[in-house]
């Protein structure tokens, strides 16, 4: 099993560099890492007393990794999670918040246990992911990425101007999409016939 440095170094990887996408609500971003989040931990990187895009821009990819295990992984309690779906969570909780935790439990409550949906993990989160994990060992992580994927569906339908992260300019699977299927086993993957389908009302 991969470390959580080495998952978390996969993640640093797969988010590149800085970008300040006006589509994008968490404004400037460096390897994942939003000006929002920068501001709420206090990482006052230039040392001028505030946190602002240059800020962003002096973000190295070991102080990201650090950030990530630190605030993403073991803040939230991923690593009680079982460890088939830690890095997948992990991945996503970088990428959308509590809503990584939101879609777990509410695949948990689809799968028979008693759960409010809080973006929490707590002990009875965490006790129902085990049980679900022992129930299904061999589906747990592939149908936790298809919800994942069918989030980033459902919230590009809701948002248009998100719809570039779930399809590409040609049409094909965008990044949204792509990532959340790393974590799936290949036979769970959509084709391309069935991801064009999917977003075929998009305008």
């Amino acid at each position: 099993m991969k470390s959580v440095q080495e998952i978390a170094r996969e993640i640093v990887a797969r988010e590149g560099g800085f970008v300040n996408d006006p589509d994008d609500p968490g404004g400037a971003t460096k390897y994942g890492v939003t000006i929002g989040t920068m501001r709420r931990l206090g990482i006052d990187l230039t040392g001028d007393g505030r946190v602002t895009e240059a800020d962003v821009r002096a973000l190295t990819r070991d102080k990201v990794t650090e950030i990530f295990i630190r605030n993403y992984y073991e803040t939230p309690r991923i690593a009680e999670l079982p460890a088939s779906v830690q890095a997948s969570v992990f991945d996503m909780y970088v990428n959308s918040g509590a809503n990584a935790v939101r879609v777990l439990q509410r695949l948990l409550i689809e799968m028979g246990h008693d759960l409010t949906v809080d973006g929490v993990l707590g002990p009875l989160t965490i006790r129902a992911a085990h049980a679900a994990q022992a129930a299904a060992p061999d589906h747990l992580a592939d149908a936790y990425g298809i919800a994942r994927r069918n989030y980033y569906y459902a919230l590009a339908d809701a948002r248009p101007a998100s719809r570039k992260y779930a399809r590409r300019r040609d049409g094909g699977k965008g990044g949204w999409i792509t990532r959340a299927e790393e974590f799936i086993a290949p036979r769970f993957h959509l084709s391309e016939d069935a991801h064009h389908a999917r977003v075929a009302t998009w305008a």
